[in-house]
Formats: C-alpha cells, structure tokens, sequence
C-alpha cells in the first residue's frame, strides 16, 4: 500500500485532536452541508451572487460570515459548523475518501495542514491572490500555515506562549516573575521549601504544547518537504528535546508541579482554588480561562501574565500552541472564488475586533496586532494589565513558525503515552525521548516514508 493510501486510511482513526484554541462552538454541527449551498446556517443577503461553502466552528462565526457577506460585491458564504475538532476532521476525512462531500473552505488547526494536504485534500492558494494579502501575516504566520514553498490557509488566530501566574501567590512567597527557567525552577523549590502550593503543572494531555518547549530550546522535530514527499526528517530525541524532558521529570519528582491533565474540571477547580503558582499558556488561555469559570468571585483580579521563561535570555526564542486557519479545498467547485473567502473572512475591522474584545481569538492579522486600541488594551481577565503590549505581541512577532509533520497526531498521542510514564517515574525524559523516536520512526516508516 502506497504512503498516501495508508496514510488516508489512518488518518481517520487518529482524528482526535485536542482543540487548543477557542474552545466550544456555535450550533450542533449535525448536517454537513459539504459544498452543497442549499443547506446553509447563515441567509445568504445578495442571492444572485456566487456562493462559497464553508465550515467553521468559532463561536462567532455567525458574525464573521455575516461581515464578509455585507461587504462582499462578488462572493457569498454559506457556512455549516459541522462540529469542532476532531467531529469535524472525521466529516472531513469520510468527505476526503468518498471524493465528495467537502465543503470549499474548511477551518482547519493548523498543525492538521500537512496531514491533509498529503492527501492531495488542500489546495496551494498561492495563485490565487496571495501577493495582495502577503504583508497582512508575520513570516512566521505564513510559516505554520505552509507545506514546503506552497500555502495551505490563510491564518487567523494563533498561541504565542506565555507564563500566567498569581499575583497572590507570588507576593505572598515574595517570588518575581521568573526570566529563565532556572530561576523558575529556584522559584519553585522557594515556594515548596515555604509550605506553599505547586508552581505548575506538566500534564499528558498537552503535548503541543511539550513540542513547543522543546523547540524553544532548540529542538526541530520534524523536516518535510512536499518536494520529496516519500522522505521526512525526524529528530525527536535530539540533545534540547531531552533537555526539555528531563527538566519537567525532574520537577515532578521534586514536587515542585502537578502532573492533572489540563482542561479537565480538576485542573480548572486548581487553578480557581489556588492550587498552581502559574500556568503556562497560549494568548488564548485568559478567554478559554474566563469561560471555565476562572477570574470570578474570590480569585477576581489575581492573575498577571509575563513572558515565557527563556532558556538563554540574551538569545530569546518566542514559540506557539495553537492556531487555526481557513483552507481552500481541493473538491472547491471555483478555487479562486473559494480563496477569496478564505484570505477575506475574519480579515476586516469589525470581525478582528469582535474577536479580540470578545476574547474569541488572539489575531494574527496584523491590522490587528498593530491596532493601538488592542495593543493598548487593559485586559480584564489580568486586572487592568496591558497582556498585549507588555507579552503577547511581542511574543508574536518574535515567533518564526514551525514544520508540522504529516502525521502529527500520531506523534502528538505518542508522545502524551511517553510523558505519561515519565510521570510515572517509569522512564528518564531522555528514555521517553529515546522511545519516542523508535515509535515515530517506525509508524513513518510503515506509511512508506524513508526517514532521514
């Protein structure tokens, strides 16, 4: 069996993403509409135009589509939310093998790009108007959102991390904001040595973001080029993913963190009750926060956020977890038109502002990420804290993106398999690593990639 047959026929079991950004959605996501535009949530208000499918699933959608449809004199949208996460990938890979069924835009999370693009699923918007909109993205936006030299989406929300912690707790241990992760480590025994809670926690169940930290320290997991679609570089048991590893097993055999898998309602009552110094986090954090029930009543006004700890702080590294984009299909009935959706939706003013203030999205627009008014913003959630200015913009525009693999989901649940017996104190981080790369390169090699 061939690498993209295998690969397709996989693809399906493994669908099931942890949705790192924006979490819940609007309506059931029951009827997949796929490119069929009699059967749309949205009115469609200028009927004699062109209409465009699109499945999407940000809780504000129905907005977003609306904006675009009002301002659009040649296309018109007609949007399904089919589900989020994983229920989407699944209606979109049932559509994938049938060879119908697709919708023409599809908002997909952008590490799931090389997956379907590999299946010939995803189309390479490059000709169709990518000049004109080149310079609205930050080279690391387009980055995440690429396959080699070709563009798979058109980016809108992103994770630049960050160190979320209690300003009660901090004050009460007299802890400052910690610059490395040295010093987050010493602030941690601090806080221990002190009788007081874990300093944070390292979960399973995040293992973008365990990518994310051991890229910040230099790591490169994966090398892949569309070019040479047979071949994959994999290094995942390089000097710095062990580094990463064995730092966060040594933290958890010092008690110094908790080990709860994260977005669970124990972790969130955690983190409501005080039970964590800090919480280390993408930009989308303080609206997924909010909505559990963070923030409110007696933890009001004890949160602040500061940069992420850095490994070398005279040579910083900015890094990511999470983001999402709209792709263009390969089933689009007009790729053209299908592409001016994708590049315009959640691109103008208001559905940019909506999204921010609504804590929605972290933009990546840079309209948006240059808009003094959002730049300037005095964030709620950190008591009056200018979040964007001090941390988050800067931690984006700093951020050079990443090369996702073809098979990231594969990796992202082997990996969560060796965190957990690291947690277990089964393994060393540079065992788990060791492990880690035996099994990725072995599941590559069974999809018939030579692995470099």
């Amino acid at each position: 069996m061939s690498m993209k047959k295998r690969l397709l026929a996989l693809t399906a079991m493994l669908a099931t993403a942890l949705v790192a950004c924006s979490p819940g959605g609007e309506g059931s996501g029951s009827n997949a509409s796929g490119n069929n535009a009699s059967n749309c949530t949205n009115t469609i208000p200028k009927k004699d135009l062109p209409v465009v499918t699109m499945w999407g699933w940000y809780p504000n959608m129905q907005l977003v589509v609306d904006n675009f449809n009002k301002q659009n004199a040649e296309v018109q949208v007609c949007w399904t939310n089919v589900g989020q996460g994983s229920d989407e990938y699944d209606k979109f890979q049932t559509a994938i093998s049938a060879g119908t069924g697709a919708p023409d835009v599809i908002m997909i999370e952008m590490d799931r790009i090389p997956t379907f693009q590999i299946q010939n699923a995803l189309v390479d918007i490059r000709p169709y108007g990518f000049d004109a909109v080149k310079a609205d993205y930050s080279e690391g936006a387009w980055k995440d959102v690429s396959v080699g030299d070709a563009v798979y989406g058109v980016p809108v929300d992103g994770g630049p991390l960050a160190m979320i912690y209690r300003k009660d707790i901090f004050d009460e241990y007299g802890i400052t904001p910690p610059k490395t992760w040295a010093e987050y480590e010493q602030a941690a025994q601090k806080v221990k040595d002190a009788g007081g809670p874990l300093f944070g926690d390292f979960a399973a169940n995040v293992s973008a973001l365990t990518m994310a930290l051991q890229i910040q320290k230099g790591a490169a997991p994966f090398t892949y080029d569309p070019a040479q679609q047979s071949s994959i570089g994999i290094k995942l048991n390089d000097q710095a993913s062990k580094d990463v590893l064995d730092y966060w097993a040594r933290l958890v055999q010092k008690g110094l963190v908790g080990t709860q898998d994260q977005f669970t309602p124990e972790y969130i009552s955690g983190v409501i009750n005080g039970n964590y110094a800090t919480y280390i986090s993408a930009a989308w954090a303080p609206g997924y926060l909010t909505g559990a029930g963070v923030g409110k009543g007696e933890d009001t006004g004890k949160f602040a956020v500061a940069p992420l700890p850095q490994w070398d702080p005279d040579n910083p590294v900015q890094v990511n977890w999470g983001g999402s984009a709209f792709s263009v299909t390969s089933q689009a009935k007009n790729p053209e038109l299908a592409a001016k959706v994708a590049y315009g939706l959640y691109a103008d003013d208001e559905s940019l502002t909506d999204g921010w203030t609504n804590q929605i999205i972290f933009p990546l627009n840079l309209k948006a990420l240059n808009d003094p008014e959002f730049v300037n913003l005095k964030v709620a959630f950190f008591d009056g804290q200018q979040a964007n200015k001090e941390v988050y913009v800067p931690a984006a525009n700093a951020y050079a993106g990443v090369t996702y693999s073809p098979f990231g989901q594969y990796y992202f649940d082997a990996m969560t398999k060796q965190v957990s017996e690291i947690i277990k104190g089964s393994v060393t981080g540079a065992q788990a690593a060791d492990r880690l790369q035996e099994d990725v390169v072995s599941y590559a090699g069974e999809q018939g990639f030579t692995v470099q």
